[in-house]
């Protein structure tokens, strides 16, 4: 620990503190624009400016280490003088542009220049122009408004590991550019905006919208991945208009994947604002909920309930599931499934470890080694992929791969895609068993598409098995971590939407909808799943966008997206987590388990509960940790998997997937297909 004097107060701190650190323990305040806590020390802003008692001048707080018995002075008349001289420099050449930015309002340079400027300026000279550089149709740039800073260039660099971005030049003359004409690269650019002290990126689909304090701002989190990141919706008039993140140092830090903050304009595209029947000629109609649920009704008179079938898609939350779940009850439905084709995830809560993400996300950057099997992060869970990057940088983490995929931003020891590699580690007999030995906490990624194969237990079961001789499947450390990229499967597991006795299973329901067995089919969600419908096969369709799953629907009941409602999320780690409404659902479009409820009393099979209280007691029931937002749903180290099982000879390969487009909201997105574009033709060079 290192003694030192702020103001005359002494202060101690631990060992490699910074003067800054030291002076903000004891509530002084530094103004700064290049400084972050995440980010290396760059030193350029000079803002940071405090006295250090036999220093012949200020010193900038950010760079220098605290040293035992330093006297710091953060309030004198030298500090005040020196702060306005750096402010009155950054101002020499900064446009006049405040009616006009974006940035208006969340403006570091207007708030210091307000509480740390001179007021006048003494430089009457022309100010100097910056040609704007190409990032995207994300970022907008208008580069005269730049400070050099260099945040956005170390945030690149440093976290997202995409070395798209530098500066030329020397002092006046410097410039931020970027080596990629087609925009910056990875899934995390959108975090610069955020990271700009001043107007010079601002988000492109956001420009000129609204400003800050005419948002409605409303805590939510994300579900365009598995992870749950806090995000802050900005809303006006009824609109989304922009996302932001929040603070979560458990899941997302202080960051947010691009698709989760640019998608949002898909949520206003291809819309279901109303109930759809098909009518005689086969096109579908508006009509009424009245006339809809007759229509439901009819077409569930006279059906056994084997001809009944029910699936979950990605985005839906747990009071929907647990409603569908419930009505299917009553009707004697077992043919329930919210699983993958061929997926071979355990359906017994007591094996819940075989499908949650058992260390945690933050829990990576205790691992010191890392096997990735059959998953790419960087597309799966972009934000997961930042901090296996920061375990890297930080802690020197050993990373492997199992299945390929493409270049991620840290180096990987490509150990092949045969299958035989994993049956050679568990019999000890290959090279990457000398690192498991070395390891003290390993840890293993299983991507979900993993377990979508005929033989996904007999791997998950190798896997525990190694993960349990390298002491990676215990209670005090659980290693193993099956990675999910959608929102709702951790949860519709946990309530138990699997199949019941006898019930049918994803692949059976498809193969029993092509083979006429299944009469009726509830698709709460469902967009990706490929159909070979009868047609005297009904299939009804509850969701909030006009895609696939509407496409092949026989009705259509208009659900509500995750801005516009209430509701409860499992991510994969199995932390409980909430969505709260920022606007109301479109037209006649409701919240999905107030029709599933509505739908019961209008059959007379009402479901017990008539608000969004009595619904989260039957949340309870299940399990009570269900309605404690932010508590984590932890599995036991039970034996998962099933090692006796046969390999199957086809390798092994990450889930495809293009990034920008791989839900409704987002394949709905204007925004999300430019990046699609521009992406392809990055790959195309």
């Amino acid at each position: 620990m290192v003694k030192l004097f702020v103001d005359d107060k002494e202060i101690e701190v631990t060992d490699g503190s910074t003067v800054m650190q030291a002076c903000e323990k004891i509530g002084a305040e530094i103004p700064r624009f290049c400084f972050h806590e995440r980010l290396s020390i760059a030193g350029n802003c000079r803002m940071c400016l405090v006295e250090v008692e036999g220093s012949p001048k200020p010193v900038a707080s950010c760079a220098m280490p605290a040293v035992e018995g330093m006297k710091v002075i953060t309030k004198s008349d030298k500090v005040k003088t020196a702060r306005e001289g750096v402010m009155e420099f950054l101002l020499i050449n900064h446009p006049l542009d405040c009616p006009i930015c974006d940035q208006g309002g969340e403006c570091d340079l207007q708030d210091q220049a307000l509480f740390y400027g001179r007021g006048k300026t003494r430089f009457v000279e022309d100010k100097r122009a910056v040609d704007n550089k190409p990032f995207g149709p994300l970022i907008k740039t208008i580069m005269n408004r730049c400070i050099h800073c260099t945040r956005c260039v170390r945030f690149m660099d440093e976290i997202a590991g995409v070395h798209d971005l530098g500066a030329i030049g020397r002092g006046e003359d410097m410039e931020i550019i970027s080596n990629s004409p087609k925009g910056l690269g990875g899934e995390l650019s959108g975090n610069i905006i955020d990271l700009c002290p001043v107007g010079a990126l601002t988000s492109a689909p956001y420009a000129f919208k609204a400003r800050p304090w005419e948002l409605k701002k409303t805590n939510s989190i994300d579900i365009f991945d598995g992870l749950g990141s806090a995000i802050e919706i900005g809303s006006k008039d009824g609109q989304v208009l922009r996302v932001l993140p929040r603070l979560n140092e458990d899941i997302n830090e202080e960051w947010l994947a691009d698709k989760s903050r640019f998608a949002i304009d898909g949520l206003s595209n291809q819309r279901l604002d109303s109930p759809y029947k098909r009518d005689l000629k086969g096109k579908l109609v508006a009509c009424s909920w009245e006339e809809a649920f007759k229509v439901l009704a009819e077409n569930f008179k006279g059906l056994k309930s084997e001809e009944i079938a029910a699936l979950v898609g990605d985005q839906a939350c747990l009071e929907s599931i647990v409603s569908l779940k419930d009505l299917m009850t009553e009707f004697n439905v077992t043919n329930i499934d919210c699983r993958p084709l061929l997926s071979s995830l355990p359906t017994d809560t007591k094996n819940r470890s075989g499908w949650l993400f058992n260390p945690t996300i933050s829990g990576i950057e205790k691992a010191d080694s890392l096997l990735i099997i059959g998953s790419q992060p960087r597309y799966e869970a972009a934000l997961l992929d930042a901090r296996i990057r920061k375990s890297w940088i930080a802690n020197g983490l050993k990373i492997a791969r199992i299945g390929g995929g493409d270049n991620a931003s840290y180096p990987i020891e490509e150990l092949g895609n045969n299958v035989n590699v994993i049956e050679h580690i568990y019999k000890n007999k290959h090279s990457y068993n000398k690192i498991l030995d070395k390891s003290n906490k390993p840890l293993f990624l299983i991507g979900e598409n993993l377990l979508n194969r005929k033989d996904g237990e007999g791997i998950l079961g190798r896997i525990r098995e190694i993960a349990k001789k390298y002491n990676s499947f215990s209670d005090k450390w659980n290693g193993l971590a099956i990675l999910h990229s959608s929102a709702s499967r951790v949860g519709a597991l946990e309530v138990g939407f699997v199949p019941g006795n006898k019930g049918f299973n994803t692949k059976d329901i498809i193969d029993g909808v092509a083979s006429n067995h299944i009469k009726l089919l509830w698709l709460l969600g469902v967009d990706d799943i490929n159909l070979n419908k009868k047609p005297n096969t009904f299939v009804v369709y509850q969701g909030h966008h006009g895609d696939k799953g509407a496409e092949i629907a026989d009705l259509i009941l208009p659900g509500s997206a995750y801005t516009e409602k209430d509701a409860t999320y499992l991510n994969t780690e199995g932390r409980v987590q909430r969505t709260n409404a920022a606007v109301s659902p479109p037209g006649d479009a409701k919240e999905d388990w107030k029709i599933i409820r509505a739908f019961s009393a209008f059959v007379d099979k009402v479901l017990p509960y008539d608000n969004i209280s009595e619904l989260r007691k039957r949340l309870a029931n299940i399990n009570k940790l269900l309605v404690i937002e932010n508590s984590l749903i932890k599995g036991s180290v039970t034996d998962i998997g099933d090692t006796s099982t046969k390999l199957a000879k086809n390798l092994i390969t990450p889930k495809n997937i293009n990034y920008f487009m791989t839900c409704p909201i987002s394949r709905a997105s204007e925004t999300m297909a430019k990046c699609s574009i521009a992406k392809s033709s990055l790959a195309a060079k």
